[in-house]
């Protein structure tokens, strides 16, 4: 059974970092990543990386804020991604989302088949 976790969302005032992570287990995803989402807007693309962190991509908002790595276990049975987030704004509030997928890496929340249940983060101004 396919399980995303997230974890580490809160509240932060702006200016200062959050660190969110989020553990992957059921298959061997080549492609993990996050979104955010805020209420009434369409989820946003905010970074992905590829297993072997060779392939990275970051939205426009949070590129040289936030920074995304990944983590492997040895057996592929669970794999951890981060997303380390500093100089937060407030308009960084949102709920974010771990995404994964098989194939592809991708920037769409249409190539993401496998989804988290969101983190909230917070960030008072």
């Amino acid at each position: 059974q396919v399980q995303l976790a997230e974890s580490g969302g809160g509240l932060v005032q702006a200016g200062g970092s959050l660190n969110l992570s989020c553990t992957a287990s059921g298959r061997t995803f080549g492609y993990m990543g996050w979104f955010r989402q805020v209420p009434g807007k369409e989820r946003e693309f905010v970074a992905a990386t590829s297993w072997g962190a060779g392939n990275i991509l970051y939205g426009d908002s949070v590129k040289g804020r936030f920074t995304i790595s990944r983590d492997n276990a040895r057996d592929n049975v669970k794999q951890t991604v981060y997303l380390q987030m500093k100089s937060l704004k407030p308009e960084d509030t949102a709920v974010y989302y771990c995404a994964a997928d098989l194939w592809a890496i991708s920037t769409l929340e249409s190539g993401y088949h496998y989804w988290g249940q969101g983190t909230q983060v917070t960030v008072s101004s």
